[in-house]
Formats: structure tokens, C-alpha cells, sequence
């Protein structure tokens, strides 16, 4: 079905593919890019420094060298001269990318030589994060429009920048970038709910790993939103701007271990074997010992672990197409529905892996890729979690159907069709209340063999299986007890008749004019357990010797004691 509608599916993702390019490219200037842009310069500081001094020396400054070249330290960072605003009274918003630093001050010089100044710890970060996590500061002019911006770093690490993405804003648009990411984040964060409380549903049902993984992977996901949002630190006024920091990468570790678990439980059993499984369980469990690392030493390490992070990010990608490939050799019917919805994942791995070391240059929607390519992920791997719970349900199905017919024909003589000796005694024994057994031979039958040869009969046991069938109510046990023995177990009331039975078999037609007889032996007694069904058959069987003894072609009866 997934391939008849295959076209469909692809013009689908493609529509959803340019719609998403194209809102993401209208939006870029009031979400990401909000604001004037601001040319900055660096300088380390040194003893003696004064922000005065720094305002009067912008020649001293490097406005050449990149900033990740300079390392971790303590630094003067000085804008350009700001635009002239057309309401010299109005604030203006100072935004910035939140960074690992230990404490950051934001000095504003105004036209009239007045310098203003806002201090900010670790802890007071927090408190000026807005969503997108963007460090935001508010500064009124008081008669004079400010004319340059120079922050005070310490404790910078500089795993990204020492002051990223400064821009200039106005009040309403910092309001609007908060209303647009608070759609943004939300409308995620209600799609990862809601697939998580779903999927989490399912598993307490069908208890497939993959499910239990996915569910693992939207929590972290939800927990990183939150976190990278900046919302957290709105949640949690006293948690400090790098502990929210710190909260960002583990949980991005516990979604890459649960990413990848979730790939390697998806395929069918046995397709990842070998060393493909073996390289995902690795990285899985470097993933979570980072996590620990992260938790347990983290803020001392960071620029290492940082490091560490990266290149595991980028490895992971390398691991799942390696594995991808694998279960294409291996022809699995999930692997192009799981292609699909990885195709935005890896390539936000891939980037932002090559941003963290530093090979591409900062953007708003590679910083923010997560939440969109999750977005996108979390909704085609629903897809997929579908297509993979209709292919199991189709298995089980198939696998109940085979089920059922290796039942049957373990329970089934396969010449006649009728119940066995094993089955039916299993079906026998115990009974509620008494029954009727009735042992049938077929007279002379190796006189039949003879003359017919064992073709004929077989043809001859067939039909009479077929007579007695025909004559059995429903709930009357027909079973060929072995050679040509039959047996007939019921309530009395619902038995045929015997002189009726005897004449349909003496009717059955046979090649060269042949006619054939039965003897019958008939018991009625309890059947309440294995002992009563060896009595019961021993007294049919005394009387089907006397049926045969008196002549053949007629019923004995006898009583079980």
C-alpha cells in the first residue's frame, strides 16, 4: 500500500519541504535576524582597564581576527558606532546569543559623554534570557541618544564567540520575536506531548522497543526545548545561565542514546547484526557516559566536552547510514519510510556538528535547527512508527493465520481430514457427563487393499471418513483412530443412527463394483478422565470384537462399569 501512494508521498514532503523554506526565509528577519546588526571588535583585558579608557581607545581593539581564535579569558568587546534612531527618546534593546561565561557587563555611552552600565553574573544572565535564549538589555536614554556599546566578558569560554549575534531592537520587536518563537516552541512542544503520551500509550500495550525508545527521545526533546528556549530559566529564576547551559547538552545526549536505540530497535530483528549494531551500542553508550561526565564535572571541562560533544554529533549521522545501508542489502520493508524521516535530523547533526567546531559561521536557524528539524522529525517518524505498527500487525496476523494452520494440521489425519488419535483425546478427555462412543472398522479391508491396491484404499477410507462426517451432528468428535479404525465420541442424543450408518456405507460405491461393510462398537459411560476414557474404549472396543464375531456389518453395544 506504502508504495502504491509513493508519489504521493514525496509531492507531500516536497510541498512541506518549500512551504517550510519559505516561512522559515519570511521569518528569518523577525525572528532570528530582529533588529540592527552590530560590528564589534575584541580586546583582551588588562590591568588598569577602565570603561572609560576603553570608550576613548577604540583604535586599540582587533576588528580582524575572528573571535573563536582568541581562546577562553577575559575580554573588552566594543561595537561600532550605533545608527542614529529616528525617536532619540525611545529604549533600545541590546540582543545577544546566551554563552558559557562566568559574568558579562554591558556599558552604553551616550552622545553627551555619559556612560551607563549593567552587571549581570551568571545567575543575573538568566534572568535577562528571552526566548530563543537571547540575552537582552534594555537601556533609556535620558536626553541623549547612545552612540556606542562595549561589554565587559570574564570567564569566557569561547566554545562559540565571546559575544555573539549582537544586535540593536526596538521594544516591539523584541515583543514580536517573543510572540513568534512563543508559537514556534509551543506548537512543538504540543506535538512532542502529544506523541509522546500517545506512543507511551502504545508501548504499555504492544511493548515494542522502538516505542519505549521514541518516547525516551520526544522527553529529552521536550526537555531540551524547554531549556534552549531560555523558558527554563523563566521557570527557574535561581538556576544560573550556565547550569541551564549544562541542562541543554545532557539532555541533548539522552535524545542522541534514545535516537539512536530507536534506529537500532526499528529494523526487523537480525537485519543490523554484526558490527552495524555493535557501532550504534557504542556510540549510544559513549552518548550516555558524556551524559554522566556532563553532570558529574561538567562546568570545569566544558570546552573539552564541548569538543568531545561535537565530534560524537558528527559521528552519529556516519553510524545511522552505515546502519541504513546495511538494512538496504538486507532489503528491510522499513528502511525507506525511516530514510525519509531521518533526512532531517542528520543534516541538522551534520550542521550543527561542523558549527560547534567552528566550520560554519554563526546563523539564528542553524542555532536554532534542533526544534525545526525535530519538528519535522517527530512527525515523520509518527509516520513511520505507523507503517512499522500496520507491517507488525499484518505479521501478527500472518503469523496467527500459520499459527492456526499448523495447529490444524498437527491436529488433522492428513489422508482423511478427520481428527487424529492425539487431538481428538485431547478434545475427549475430561467430559461434563456421560457420553457415547462408537468405534467403527472397516470389514475385510486388506482384501480391499488387494484388490484395488493401496490407492484404492486410501479412496475407500476417505469416503468413509466423508460418510461419517456427513452424519455427525456438530459437536460430535470424528476421528480416524488409526488404520481403518474411526471413532465417533458425543451425548447419545446427538450420535446418528446406526442402521442409517451401516446402510450409507454399504451404498458407497466402489471401483470394480466393490462394496464394503463396517463393524461398530458402541459404549455409553463417564469421561471425566483418562482412566474412564481407558475403560469407555476397551468395553467399544469388546463390543466392535463382538459386532465382528457375530458376523460383521452390525453394531455391538456395551455398558462401561
Amino acid at each position: 500500500m506504502f508504495w502504491s501512494v509513493r508519489p504521493l508521498w514525496i509531492a507531500l514532503l516536497l510541498a512541506i519541504g518549500f512551504a517550510c523554506a519559505g516561512d522559515a526565509h519570511a521569518q528569518a528577519g523577525t525572528i532570528g535576524n530582529i533588529g540592527h546588526t552590530i560590528p564589534v571588535c575584541v580586546r583582551r583585558v588588562q590591568p588598569g582597564d577602565t570603561p572609560q579608557a576603553m570608550f576613548a581607545q577604540a583604535g586599540r581593539f582587533d576588528c580582524t581576527t575572528p573571535q573563536l581564535s582568541l581562546g577562553a579569558g577575559d575580554f573588552w568587546i566594543l561595537s561600532a558606532p550605533l545608527p542614529r534612531p529616528a525617536d532619540a527618546d525611545a529604549p533600545i534593546r541590546v540582543r545577544q546569543v546566551s554563552m558559557w561565561q562566568r559574568q558579562m557587563t554591558l556599558y552604553a555611552q551616550a552622545a553627551d559623554g555619559r556612560i551607563v552600565g549593567q552587571f549581570a553574573d551568571e545567575f543575573g544572565i538568566g534572568q535577562r534570557l528571552r526566548l530563543g535564549a537571547v540575552v537582552e538589555h534594555r537601556f533609556v536614554p535620558a536626553g541623549a541618544p547612545f552612540t556606542r556599546l562595549l561589554w565587559r566578558i570574564d570567564g569566557a569560554s569561547n566554545m562559540r564567540g565571546i559575544v555573539l549575534g549582537p544586535r540593536l531592537a526596538t521594544d516591539a520587536q523584541s515583543i514580536r520575536s517573543d510572540t513568534l518563537l512563543a508559537a514556534l516552541y509551543s506548537a512543538f512542544a504540543g506535538l512532542a506531548l502529544g506523541l509522546l503520551v500517545y506512543n507511551f500509550a502504545l508501548w504499555r500495550v504492544l511493548r515494542h522497543d522502538f516505542q519505549l525508545a521514541y518516547c525516551g527521545l520526544l522527553a529529552c526533546l521536550l526537555l531540551y526545548a524547554l531549556s534552549s528556549s531560555g523558558a527554563m530559566a523563566w521557570l527557574l529564576p535561581d538556576m544560573s545561565n550556565n547550569r541551564r547551559i549544562l541542562f541543554s547538552y545532557v539532555m541533548l545526549c539522552g535524545g542522541m542514546a534514545a535516537a539512536l536505540t530507536f534506529c537500532a530497535c526499528f529494523f526487523e530483528a537480525r537485519v543490523l547484526d554484526g558490527w552495524p549494531l555493535r557501532a550504534m551500542r557504542i556510540v549510544i553508550l559513549a552518548f550516555c557516559g558524556l551524559a554522566v561526565v556532563l553532570m558529574a564535572i561538567g562546568a570545569p571541562l566544558m570546552p573539552i566536552l564541548d569538543r568531545i560533544f561535537s565530534v560524537m554529533m558528527l559521528a552519529s549521522p556516519v553510524v545511522v547510514l552505515l546502519a541504513m545501508v546495511r538494512a538496504g542489502r538486507r532489503r528491510s520493508a522499513y528502511l525507506s519510510l525511516f530514510a525519509l524521516s531521518w533526512v532531517a535530523p542528520l543534516a541538522m547533526l551534520v550542521m550543527r556538528a561542523l558549527y560547534n567546531l567552528g566550520a560554519l559561521p554563526w546563523n539564528f536557524w542553524i542555532d536554532n535547527s534542533t526544534i525545526v528539524a525535530m519538528t519535522a522529525e517527530t512527525l515523520l517518524a509518527s509516520v513511520a512508527i505507523a507503517y512499522r505498527m500496520r507491517m507488525l500487525s499484518h505479521e501478527r496476523d500472518e503469523a496467527i493465520r500459520q499459527e492456526a494452520i499448523s495447529r490444524e494440521l498437527a491436529d488433522t489425519d492428513p489422508l482423511t481430514g478427520l481428527l487424529n488419535r492425539r487431538a481428538f483425546l485431547a478434545r475427549a478427555v475430561p467430559s461434563d457427563g456421560p457420553r457415547t462412543l462408537m468405534l467403527f472398522d472397516i470389514d475385510h479391508f486388506k482384501q480391499v487393499n488387494d484388490t484395488i491396491g493401496h490407492d484404492g484404499g486410501d479412496e475407500v477410507l476417505r469416503l468413509f471418513a466423508r460418510t461419517l462426517r456427513y452424519h455427525a451432528l456438530p459437536g460430535v468428535l470424528v476421528a480416524r483412530m488409526g488404520g481403518e479404525e474411526f471413532a465417533l465420541l458425543g451425548e447419545e442424543s446427538m450420535l446418528p443412527d446406526v442402521d442409517v450408518i451401516l446402510a450409507s456405507v454399504r451404498a458407497v460405491r466402489l471401483p470394480f463394483d466393490l462394496r464394503i461393510t463396517s463393524s461398530i462398537g458402541i459404549c455409553h459411560g463417564p469421561l471425566g478422565d483418562e482412566n474412564d476414557w481407558k475403560r469407555l474404549y476397551r468395553m467399544a472396543d469388546k463390543a466392535l470384537f463382538q459386532a465382528k464375531a457375530a458376523g460383521r456389518d452390525r453394531a455391538g453395544r456395551a455398558l462401561a462399569a
